[in-house]
């Protein structure tokens, strides 16, 4: 149950909460399931509070401290996270449909199975963040740090990723279809069996990335840097992979029929049982590859 007092506390604004919370550092907020639907809690000082299933709908939130608070099941919905610290904290289940997050520090933070649909996260750090099962579809995560972030099951439809830092992130088996991630960082990071179906890639860096039996069909990958990548399995088929560097990659039994490969770097690269049939390969640079059991249209001029 909330503690009323303390609520009733927080309800006079930022300042009075803080200036108790200075005197009563040993005691941990209880507002389990308070009602805060649009409150202004901005520069609020709620690190380690219980907010289990709050109600924060629309409020406003900016600048505050929730480092290791409890917001478990909270309905956040519109709610102004901008530059809030939430490192540690648990979002597990929580609602954070449509909410600004903006600049917002969630390192190590509990995100599972959270609903984030269309929320804003430009810049904000979830380096080592849980994020698996959550629902990112269509969020704006332009320039966000995801290192060593975990995304099993995410559904990542349409998520913007661009510029982001996503290195040595797990995302195996996710759903990234139609997702862009135009200049992002992949490096070391592990997208096996993910669906990247149509995804914008270009100019990402994806050094020593683990891709093995993903979906990039139709994907975009003009100018990107898959050095060492491990590719082997995968479906690359009508994919855009000119000017790519694909050097001593693992390209065992992928498939790459019709795919674009114009002035593509495949040097030292293993092709055994790749399909390139009616790929177009003018400029690539093939030299010291393996391509045994390859197959190449015997009119292309490569084979």
């Amino acid at each position: 149950m909330t503690d009323r007092h303390q609520l009733k506390l927080l309800k006079k604004g930022s300042r009075a909460w803080n200036t108790w919370r200075a005197k009563h550092l040993e005691k941990r907020p209880n507002l389990n399931g308070a009602i805060l639907r649009e409150a202004d809690l901005d520069g609020t000082d709620l690190s380690e509070a219980n907010l289990f299933q709050a109600n924060l709908i629309r409020a406003s939130l900016s600048g505050a401290i929730l480092r290791e608070a409890n917001l478990r099941g909270a309905d956040c919905y519109g709610a102004d996270l901008t530059w809030t610290n939430l490192s540690g904290a648990t979002l597990s289940e929580a609602t954070l449909r449509g909410t600004d997050l903006s600049g917002a520090n969630l390192s190590r933070a509990n995100l599972s199975c959270a609903d984030l649909v269309g929320s804003d996260l430009r810049g904000a750090d979830l380096s080592g963040a849980d994020l698996n099962s959550a629902d990112l579809r269509e969020a704006n995560l332009y320039s966000a740090t995801l290192n060593r972030a975990t995304l099993r099951g995410a559904v990542l439809r349409g998520v913007n990723f661009n510029r982001a830092d996503l290195g040595e992130v797990t995302l195996r088996g996710a759903d990234l279809r139609k997702a862009t991630l135009r200049g992002a960082k992949l490096n070391g990071s592990i997208l096996r069996e993910a669906n990247l179906s149509g995804a914008d890639l270009r100019w990402a860096q994806c050094i020593k990335t683990a891709l093995n039996d993903s979906d990039l069909s139709c994907a975009d990958l003009k100018g990107a840097t898959l050095s060492g990548a491990d590719l082997s399995g995968a479906n690359l088929s009508r994919a855009d992979l000119s000017i790519v560097c694909l050097r001593e990659a693992d390209l065992y039994l992928t498939q790459l029929s019709e795919a674009i490969l114009v002035g593509t770097d495949l040097s030292g690269a293993d092709l055994r049982g790749a399909n390139f049939t009616r790929a177009t390969l003018s400029g690539a640079d093939l030299r010291g590859a393996n391509l045994k059991g390859t197959l190449l249209d015997k009119r292309d001029p490569e084979g």
